[in-house]
């Protein structure tokens, strides 16, 4: 029996695709859930005029998920501070959750931890790669950096001063080896 897809399901279409399913199936699983009305000469007439409105929709879905894509990307790197035990340990791991939070944080816009896919666990210290999966074709990748409590990022002047200071020491040294 052919049959009109309200809503996406999975391993048989998306939404507007008209597919063959059991009657069975269709009565007992797909009606009863609004997954799917019969294809009948009034629905797939109707069927015309809601892909319309089903393509802008998931046109301005699709922009919206690209230009949170570009935000996502733009942060580069979020720093989170933990409870470390020793050698650097966490006490428990970062998980989605906490990473969809400072995405929020930092974004202002709500991020689902389901979005949100780790590489590899987040139980020590570190940078770890973390992906932002917005829609099955847009995703983003963000680095996730992991700090002990307490951390106090060191301020770009100081960074710049010490780098400084370790060329003119390094240099000290190469001279001094020469003599």
């Amino acid at each position: 029996m052919k049959v009109i897809l309200q809503q996406n399901v999975q391993k048989l279409g998306k939404a507007g695709d008209i597919v063959e399913a059991s009657p069975g199936y269709f009565r007992n699983f797909l009606q009863p859930r609004k997954l799917a009305v019969q294809a009948t000469d009034g629905t797939l007439k109707k069927r015309e005029e809601d892909l319309e409105t089903l393509r802008k929709k998931a046109e301005a879905l699709h922009q919206s998920a690209v230009d949170l894509s570009e935000k996502v990307t733009a942060i580069g790197t979020i720093r989170i501070l933990a409870k470390t035990g020793e050698g650097g340990k966490l006490y428990g791991k970062i998980t989605n959750k906490e990473i969809a939070q400072e995405l929020e944080k930092q974004l202002g816009v709500a991020v689902d931890k389901r979005l949100v896919r780790s590489v590899e666990d987040i139980s020590a210290l570190g940078n770890y790669k973390v992906i932002v999966k917005l829609t099955p074709e847009v995703q983003s990748e963000v680095t996730i950096e992991v700090q002990p409590e307490g951390y106090v990022p060191p301020e770009p002047k100081q960074l710049v001063a010490a780098s400084a200071g370790a060329a003119d020491q390094a240099q000290e040294t190469a001279e001094s080896e020469e003599e």
